[in-house]
């Protein structure tokens, strides 16, 4: 498309970023309109339409522009509508994967009832499984198409992946029959801003003494978005306000009115509670994404200033993430069948091993881990690069796989933080919002990647001097690559410790119904009492 690479680089963020920005739509749509199944199966179809316009129109005009073949006429530019249905095509593909991966995650988690006993620990095994089959497609990407795209064969590396998305639908599809389904529960903006605005009318107005004493709907399920009743929650007082009888309330209820502006039962502020609960633990695995991130950037970049080659094979630097893959693949193992069954017989309090919370702190212990080992090698290849000042333009004769610590590492941790993490944003989301926990977690990816971007450019801006290139120079035998990876890791630390204050500080919910067990947070108790209407 004979782009520089600053304006590729920089159309691929914009499409990254705006993935993520729909999976949010999609967990929307679905939470309030459309329900899981539907949201699904649109935005599939969708996905596969984009990758087929861009396999049709890489096929039919991208690939030989006007004058190309000829040895004398230099290649003409693609016309503007051959440009219009190549950004159609990726941004119906951005469309289609942004709505569709929230909402995959959490439909496969519906189809376990977690009130029953062993469905709720098969439910605990499908997000490890699910995480996996996202890497294996990423192993799928990173060698059969990879190999697509070094050979120059665009076309049919696009083909392959718009026949993989279809056959992807028709599977989801076999099985609609044998779906368990579950209503959206309406538009959640709405719900959130009654419960602040009721509150607000209602903050000169005494609590009552006791909770007891606050609206609730009749039953189990909630009337206003047909959801499990949640239980109330110590914290956040103010918000108790919205559930508070008036006497004008009183009044309303005997005519058969009540205006959800001014009063809200206890589930709906309980909802906008965890919203508000979730938010620092998610913003503390936002620097985690960036640890996260550096796979595919800067452990790439390091790969490339390392040797190789083995005889006369090369091996692609982007390939060792095949490393962070298998590492996924080996620690599902390890935690699903050691590590939580050890867990258990040693801790009769958590007989399923670790909380989502303490395998999201180990995640960030072994990120850590990670940057100083990417960091420590770092240090090793300037050594060997420098050793001979010829070799300063060139790469280190230091072998390339000595990343596989480092990419091993990410791998381990990802399985104890974004599997965590999938398990905890989706039980500690009300019913009618887990689409959106699930966008949670894809939107820390992309955050990630930002503050990356933001964090490398201050590093360089105050980095680089008259006589210094900076940390991460164009040519790294020249810059100190090393002390990003371990600032990475300072700033990690300082995380985890944050971290673990909110961890300590979270109340998890509590639905009606269920056993009303702790899981995660053995200080974070939730008031059991039987709110009445």
């Amino acid at each position: 498309m004979q782009q520089n690479n600053a304006s590729a680089a920089n159309n691929v963020s914009k499409w990254t970023g705006t993935v993520y920005i729909f999976s949010l739509f999609g967990a929307f749509l679905s939470d309030s309109y459309w329900g899981r199944f539907k949201s699904c199966a649109v935005f599939q179809a969708i996905f596969v339409v984009g990758l087929v316009i861009l396999s049709l129109s890489t096929n039919l005009f991208l690939l030989k522009p006007k004058g190309c073949g000829d040895q004398e006429t230099k290649c003409g530019k693609h016309s503007n509508l051959n440009m219009a249905l190549f950004y159609l095509a990726i941004y119906l593909v951005a469309l289609g994967y942004g709505g569709y991966q929230p909402n995959i995650c959490t439909f496969g988690a519906d189809q376990y009832d977690e009130e029953d006993l062993k469905e709720g620990q098969s439910k605990v095994a499908f997000f490890s499984y699910f995480y996996l089959a996202l890497n294996l497609g990423s192993l799928f990407s990173n060698t059969i198409l990879g190999y697509f795209e070094d050979e120059g064969m665009w076309a049919l590396g696009f083909w392959a992946s718009a026949v993989c998305a279809f056959l992807a639908l028709v599977l989801f599809l076999v099985g609609t029959l044998r779906y368990r389904h579950f209503k959206p529960g309406g538009n959640p903006l709405s719900r959130f801003c009654q419960v602040i605005v009721a509150a607000t009318k209602k903050w000169r107005l005494e609590m009552p003494s006791s909770a007891v004493d606050l609206y609730e709907d009749v039953g189990k399920v909630s009337a206003a978005n047909g959801s499990r009743r949640i239980l109330h929650t110590h914290g956040f007082k103010f918000l108790d306000k919205a559930a508070n009888i008036s006497s004008r309330e009183i009044e309303d209820q005997k005519q058969g009115c009540c205006n959800p502006w001014r009063l809200c039962p206890v589930t709906q502020v309980e909802e906008v509670k965890c919203i508000l609960r979730l938010l620092p633990i998610w913003l503390c695995t936002i620097l985690y994404s960036v640890v996260f991130t550096q796979m595919a950037s800067l452990f790439v970049e390091q790969g490339s200033a390392m040797k190789t080659t083995i005889s006369n094979f090369r091996i692609p630097p982007a390939s060792m993430s095949s490393f962070d893959i298998l590492s996924v693949a080996v620690f599902i193992f390890i935690n699903r069948r050691i590590l939580n069954p050890l867990v258990g017989r040693l801790r009769k309090s958590s007989p399923k091993g670790l909380t989502e919370l303490q395998r999201m702190g180990v995640g960030l212990v072994i990120a850590i881990m990670a940057m100083v080992s990417a960091g420590i090698v770092e240090c090793y290849r300037l050594k060997y690069a420098r050793k001979d000042c010829t070799r300063c333009e060139g790469s280190s004769s230091l072998s390339i796989f000595w990343q596989v610590p480092q990419y091993a590492l990410i791998g381990a941790s990802e399985v104890f933080m974004y599997v965590g993490q999938l398990e905890f944003f989706n039980a500690q989301t009300p019913d009618g919002l887990k689409s959106f926990g699930s966008a949670l977690c894809m939107t820390s990816i992309s955050l990630g990647n930002y503050v990356s971007s933001l964090l490398v450019s201050m590093v360089m801006k105050i980095s680089t001097e008259d006589h210094m290139p900076g940390w991460i120079p164009g040519n790294l035998n020249k810059g100190h690559l090393d002390r990003f990876f371990f600032l990475l890791a300072a700033l990690t630390s300082i995380d985890l410790v944050v971290y673990i204050a909110c961890a300590k500080w979270y109340k998890c919910i509590k639905l009606e119904g269920k056993s009303g067990e702790n899981d995660n947070n053995e200080d974070g108790e939730s008031e059991p009492e039987n709110s009445k209407p």
